[in-house]
């Protein structure tokens, strides 16, 4: 599986560019922007496999897990399982300055889901997905939010 997400990756850099940053120099919300496209795309691609028919019902079922609260409880239970880097690139993203602020969640979730997706980003930029993939699929199941019909 790490090799076919390595392939996908690399043909990203290959066709359209590498990035002169390591991961380290992304600021926090910089990561959280590309952690919460991996997410959504990781759930989305869930819930399209389970064939629930209209888009609506995708969107539904997608929404309800990519919300800020949603991610917020997941984060709580992956937070004993990271490492040290883990828990700092989360801590980055949880204590960046957004100039947004959350519409239909709290600013703690808020702010706790930015740091959930700049992990996921961190993730995705150091070609860590298998061991993301195994704690996200793991989280889901414990906080009880793995798409089904």
């Amino acid at each position: 599986m790490e090799k076919e997400y390595q392939d996908i990756f690399n043909e990203i850099q290959d066709t359209f560019g590498k990035s002169k940053l390591q991961p380290s120099q992304y600021s926090a919300l910089a990561l959280a922007y590309i952690g919460d496209a991996v997410y959504d795309l990781i759930i989305r691609t869930i819930v399209i496999d389970l064939g629930a028919g209209h888009v609506k019902n995708f969107h539904r079922m997608t929404s309800s897990v990519v919300k800020a609260e949603a991610q917020a409880k997941l984060m709580k239970i992956l937070e004993d399982k990271l490492t040290e880097e883990e828990v700092a690139y989360y801590r980055r993203g949880r204590n960046a300055k957004s100039a947004t602020s959350a519409k239909n969640a709290s600013i703690v979730d808020y702010r706790v889901a930015t740091g959930f997706e700049a992990l996921v980003g961190y993730w995705y930029l150091t070609h860590q997905m298998e061991r993301a993939m195994k704690l996200l699929h793991d989280g889901l199941i414990e906080a009880d939010q793995m798409p089904h019909k």
